[in-house]
């Protein structure tokens, strides 16, 4: 499997209210952490995130996590 592009080296921490989300897996979305269909020719393809509770999420955004979606400290290696 290819590696993803690092679109960034911290975290998102977002707000995030109960609902489904898409989480970029290949680093190209434009609108990070979120896919925007950039994925499209690759063998990438995003994740489902269910949010069932409302509050602050660290989101990573690396693509290099070991707890996807969630950061866990990875970006601090790369």
């Amino acid at each position: 499997m290819s590696e993803p592009e690092i679109a960034d080296k911290k975290p998102a921490v977002l707000e995030l209210e109960i609902g489904t989300y898409w989480w970029c897996r290949c680093g190209r979305s434009k609108t990070q952490p979120w896919c925007d269909g950039s994925h499209k020719g690759t063998e990438f393809s995003p994740v489902e995130v269910r949010i069932e509770e409302k509050r602050r999420y660290a989101m990573c955004v690396c693509k290099h996590t070991g707890n996807q979606p969630f950061c866990d400290g990875t970006h601090k290696t790369l």
